[in-house]
């Protein structure tokens, strides 16, 4: 039982669909197999159009074993890949390599040279090798299809309440704690500085509440700044976490950080005393709305 696609943000419409494909494979008696590509298709047809990443691909495999998939499999997606045509594919990879009995994706779902394939093809092909397809119905709710392409765009306008509404949980950056100037330990707010992959998406500048998840899975409440630090001139965009009642170095330790809701924007302050005292108004609305949660 095959599944396929990018399935990037594992959004409620993926888990509707891979929900589907795993129903389908326990009625059969056939392991689950998610099937994926790396890097972006859009990156390697149009260099430079890879879209804002919402999920790395390990955090992806956590997720869609936690649905139930038995096998993660990563296609290395090529220009050779691209330029494969709808048949070959489905002969080369579904058939041959992966023996499907079964395959489920989405109702717009398009594969091979051009994305010539779509749903009906894929059905032809199956019968003349030997797979049933099943397209599954993309997920909406009032009035709106639930997408990584709506998610990417809720969270580079910093909604991030909007993004977590449609992927089911927080919108989750990871990265490596590496070396920052130093300046928030100084003011009494102590950063850990993440250093994020190439093509993360990173929210809209500003501060945001959210939940820290250190290297050892311990899970604790943050203030967040994502931004250029305006106050002091900053000019590289970071993402600093101040975490809540600990006093630890995270450097070199590799976090997350769930955002839960935008505070405010980014804002350039005329002295440091006026900082400081928004800093500490955003901590102690960072501690009310992560109370509940």
């Amino acid at each position: 039982m095959v599944t396929i696609g990018v399935f990037d943000g594992v959004h409620k419409g993926h888990q509707a669909l891979i929900g589907r494909a795993v129903e389908l494979a326990r009625q059969r008696g056939l392991p689950g197999v998610l099937m994926t590509f790396d890097p972006h298709p859009s990156e390697v047809v149009r260099p430079g159009s890879h879209p804002a990443q919402l999920t790395t691909l390990r955090r992806r495999a956590e997720l869609v074993e936690a649905l139930g998939i038995d096998h993660f499999v990563v296609v290395p997606f090529t220009l050779e890949t691209s330029r494969m045509p709808a048949d070959q594919f489905v002969h080369e990879v579904l058939v041959e390599k992966l023996h499907a009995a079964a395959v489920v994706v989405g109702e717009n779902f398009t594969f091979g040279h051009k994305a010539a394939g779509n749903v009906a093809l894929l059905r032809q092909l199956g019968q003349r090798f030997g797979f049933v397809t099943e397209g599954a119905d993309l997920v909406s709710a009032d009035d709106l299809t639930y997408s990584s392409t709506y998610i990417r765009a809720c969270i580079d306008a910093g909604d991030v309440k909007a993004a977590a509404e449609a992927l089911g949980k927080p919108h989750r950056l990871e990265g490596i704690v590496v070396k920052g100037d130093g300046r928030g330990k100084d003011l009494g707010f102590p950063t850990a500085n993440l250093s994020t992959p190439k093509f993360a998406a990173v929210p809209a500048d500003g501060i945001y509440a959210c939940w820290f998840t250190d290297a050892k899975g311990k899970t604790l409440k943050a203030a967040v700044s994502v931004g250029t630090n305006p106050t002091f001139s900053g000019r590289e965009r970071r993402v600093e976490a101040f975490v809540l009642d600990v006093d630890e170095d995270y450097y070199g330790q590799r976090v997350a950080v769930d955002f839960v809701e935008r505070l405010r924007g980014m804002e350039k302050y005329d002295s440091v005393e006026a900082l400081l005292e928004q800093m500490h108004r955003d901590v102690d609305r960072t501690r009310e709305l992560l109370a509940g949660s």
